[in-house]
């Protein structure tokens, strides 16, 4: 993985341009020659860390990516912040032009210091705290379909652990598992993305993953960083490779992977669908999943899409619901992850907002229409940059069926 060319000159130009006009502020007010000495050589320094980057190895099956998204984090903290100092200082500039003022006291700039320290504490805090402290979400989920064998019955989802950014600790994963079993749900599943790049990462994992449990197995699909399509392999047949050993670690820690299948999940002499699809979603993400494969749509076969069973879907790309499910089918309940809330997201009361609402309609929580219902888990893992901010706590979420 590499930053482009053109991506890493205009961070470079950005940069400099921000330490120069920081660098005159400081000048201008500091008593002592030495701060504008250390602020200039800090950041020729950061000039330097922008060009390594760029020149970071190309993505491949030799190259890891965990040092890249702490270097990348590491200068977006720094110089996020320092964008916020210079845009106060500039719009107290302006007020000055426009009025016609001079405040006795730089407030702008104090505000502007101010905010800037705050944001890096905040996105740090994103790496220390947020990430690491789990939340479960329990929803109750009333039906008549459901059949009353299963009132009660708990289904407990997790999903993209992108494992590859922890590396070789799995203490927050394990302390996962642990919080998962101590739920006793009665079904455990997966909604994919367990990997960033390639099966290698799940190594460590292995045995941790190896714990959860629950009386009706542990049940996973594949979400679209699990096929090995983030790195270009020397050879097709390494990510053939791959992809299979992915499979086969899946089977070695008791998860039954569901390709494009369904399995009955019986309790007493009543019965629950469940769904499992590879990854369905939009544009860039490639199509490997087939609802049709997994449950025929003909009324012809006794179990299809629209038998009157009360089904539960298990989908990587929340963009599937709509493109497939939602007014289509009678699936009743699909659970899916992929946004993340893009790591970033702030609840007030019921209310909640994240940046990842510009790019999915459907982003986190749960969702309905016409007594079907669609839930968004924003993950328990991390991909781009090591961090959660603000209230995108790593999520467990505990859905508890209610005959009606």
């Amino acid at each position: 993985m590499r930053i482009p060319f053109v991506l890493a000159a205009v961070l470079l130009v950005l940069s400099v341009l921000v330490d120069l006009y920081i660098y005159r502020d400081i000048k201008k007010n500091a008593k002592k020659t030495f701060w504008p000495r250390f602020y200039g050589i800090s950041s020729v320094v950061c000039w330097i860390f922008v060009i390594a980057l760029w020149a970071w190895p190309k993505k491949s099956e030799d190259s890891g990516i965990i040092s890249l998204m702490w270097m990348i984090y590491a200068y977006l903290s720094v110089y996020m912040a320092k964008i916020v100092y210079v845009v106060c200082s500039l719009l107290g500039s302006l007020f000055r032009i426009v009025f016609r003022r001079r405040p006795k006291w730089h407030f702008a700039k104090w505000t502007g210091a101010t905010l800037a320290l705050a944001l890096f504490i905040v996105m740090w805090i994103g790496v220390f705290f947020t990430r690491r402290n789990i939340e479960v979400n329990e929803i109750s989920i009333e039906s008549p379909k459901i059949p009353a064998a299963f009132n009660g019955y708990k289904i407990a989802q997790i999903s993209d652990l992108h494992v590859g950014t922890w590396g070789s600790d799995t203490t927050f994963v394990s302390s996962l598992v642990d919080e998962v079993n101590a739920l006793h749900p009665d079904l455990i599943v997966f909604t994919g993305d367990v990997v960033n790049r390639m099966t290698s990462e799940i190594e460590p994992f292995v045995s941790v993953l190896s714990r959860l449990h629950a009386p009706d197995g542990v049940f996973s699909i594949l979400g679209n960083h699990d096929y090995g399509d983030y790195v270009n392999w020397h050879d097709p047949a390494d990510r053939t490779a791959n992809n299979a050993l992915l499979a086969d670690r899946q089977k070695e820690m008791g998860w039954d992977l569901l390709n494009n299948e369904r399995r009955y999940i019986v309790n007493d002499s009543d019965t629950i669908l469940l769904i499992g699809v590879e990854n369905v979603g939009d544009p860039p993400f490639p199509v490997y999943g087939d609802l049709g494969k997994a449950l025929p749509a003909s009324p012809d076969s006794v179990f299809n899409q629209n038998d009157g069973r009360f089904k539960v879907l298990l989908t990587h790309n929340p963009a599937h619901w709509d493109m497939e499910v939602a007014k289509k089918t009678d699936i009743d309940l699909t659970l899916t992850g992929h946004t993340h809330a893009m790591q970033m997201m702030l609840k007030i009361g019921d209310w909640k907002w994240s940046p990842a609402k510009f790019r999915y309609g459907k982003w986190g929580g749960m969702y309905e229409t016409d007594g079907q219902k669609l839930y968004v888990n924003i993950g328990a893992g991390e991909v781009g940059f090591p961090s959660r901010l603000l209230d995108a706590y790593p999520e467990i979420t505990l859905f508890t069926l209610h005959h009606q």
